[in-house]
C-alpha cells in the first residue's frame, strides 16, 4: 500500500479541513494510507506526521481552519530544508504529497517537485491570487463574512452620517475588495491594481453627497497605498474634503473564521478527491484548480511564472452601480 501524506501551509482558509477530510477518505477508498503532516512545511522537515483514517476526519466538514495546523516556513527557501523535508517523507515511506494552500505554499510544492518527489497542489486562498484557480479554497466564505460586516456598518452609517472606510484582506491582490464593493454597494473601491489618491476619494464621496445620499461605504484593499487607517487620518487633516465623519473599520483576520460555505466545503472536496486522482493516475507536479467550471490540473511550472489577473473592469461596474 503506498502512502500519501498531506499538509496545510500558509494562511488558514475556510475549507481546508473540508480538503483534508476528501483526501483522506476518497485516498483510503483508493487504496492509499494517508498520513496528516503537522504544522505546515515547518512540521515537515521534523517530521510531524500523524496518520489519518476515515475517523480521524469525522466532523471536521463544518469547522473553519485546518485540523493539522499551519505555518509560515520562511527558512522552507532554503534547498538544505527542502532536502531534509524529501528526506523525512522518504523516511516515512511516502510516495507522494499533497500541498493545500495559496501562493507561497505552492511554491515550496513546486520546489520539492523540482527536486524530484511526486507532489500534487491543491488551491486555497482567501485572496484568490493563486493561478491556475478562478475560486480558490475560502474565498466565498471570506467574501460573505466581509460582506455581512458591510451590510452591518451600512446601517451605523445611515443614522450617524458617516463614512465607513473598510478594510478587507487580500495582501497585495484587491480580489476580495473589489467583489465587496460591487454586492456591498460601495461607494468608492480602493485596490492596489488601480491606486487612487485620497483626494480623488473625497472627490467621489462629496460626488454621492451631492446626489442626496446621507452615508458612505469605501471598501480598502489592505495592500493598498492608502489603507484604510492612512485614509481616515488623512481626513481628519483635511476633514473639510469630505462632508462626512470618517471611521476606519479594519475586518482583519474575522474573514478567515467561521464555518465554510456550502461552494467552499463543495470546491475543497472536489479538489481534494481530484488530488488522490492525480496519484492514482500516475500524475504529479500540478495544481488542483478549478477552471472554465471543471476541475483541471495545471503544471507547477505554469502556476509559479504566472501572475493571476484581476478584473479592474468591475471598478467601472461599481461606480455605475453607487450612482
Amino acid at each position: 500500500m503506498k502512502r500519501i501524506a498531506v499538509l496545510t501551509s500558509g494562511g488558514d482558509a475556510p475549507g481546508m479541513n473540508a480538503a483534508i477530510r476528501a483526501v483522506t477518505r476518497a485516498g483510503i477508498d483508493g487504496g492509499f494510507e494517508i498520513l496528516g503532516v503537522r504544522e505546515g512545511f515547518r512540521g515537515l522537515i521534523d517530521g510531524k506526521f500523524i496518520s489519518l483514517e476515515a475517523r480521524s476526519v469525522g466532523g471536521i466538514l463544518t469547522i473553519g481552519g485546518t485540523m493539522l495546523g499551519s505555518a509560515r516556513c520562511p527558512e522552507f527557501k532554503d534547498e538544505s530544508k527542502q532536502r531534509d523535508a524529501v528526506r523525512q517523507l522518504k523516511n516515512n515511506d511516502v510516495s507522494g504529497l499533497i500541498v493545500i494552500g495559496g501562493n507561497g505554499s505552492q511554491a515550496g510544492a513546486a520546489a520539492l517537485s523540482n527536486l524530484g518527489f511526486p507532489v500534487v497542489g491543491i488551491a486555497s486562498t482567501i485572496d484568490n491570487d493563486l493561478y491556475g484557480s478562478e475560486m480558490t479554497i475560502g474565498v466565498d466564505t471570506a467574501l460573505n463574512i466581509a460582506l455581512e460586516s458591510i451590510d452591518r456598518l451600512r446601517v451605523t452609517a445611515l443614522s450617524d452620517r458617516r463614512a465607513f472606510f473598510v478594510e478587507v484582506m487580500g495582501r497585495d491582490c484587491g480580489y476580495l475588495a473589489l467583489h465587496c464593493g460591487v454586492v456591498g454597494g460601495a461607494e468608492a473601491v480602493v485596490i492596489p491594481e488601480a491606486e487612487i489618491s485620497p483626494e480623488t476619494v473625497a472627490e467621489e464621496l462629496r460626488s454621492a453627497r451631492d446626489r442626496g445620499k446621507r452615508h458612505a461605504i469605501v471598501v480598502v484593499a489592505e495592500g493598498s497605498k492608502y489603507n484604510a487607517t492612512r485614509l481616515v487620518d488623512y481626513f481628519k487633516q483635511h476633514s473639510e474634503q469630505l462632508g462626512y465623519e470618517a471611521r476606519a473599520t479594519v475586518l482583519g483576520h474575522v474573514q478567515r473564521g467561521g464555518a465554510p460555505s456550502a461552494f467552499d466545503r463543495m470546491l475543497a472536496t472536489r479538489f481534494g478527491a481530484a488530488a488522490i486522482d492525480q496519484f492514482s493516475k500516475g500524475k504529479h507536479g500540478v495544481l488542483v484548480g478549478l477552471l472554465h467550471g471543471k476541475i483541471k490540473a495545471t503544471l507547477f511550472s505554469e502556476v509559479i511564472k504566472n501572475k493571476k489577473p484581476l478584473d479592474v473592469g468591475l471598478l467601472e461596474l461599481a461606480r455605475v452601480l453607487s450612482i
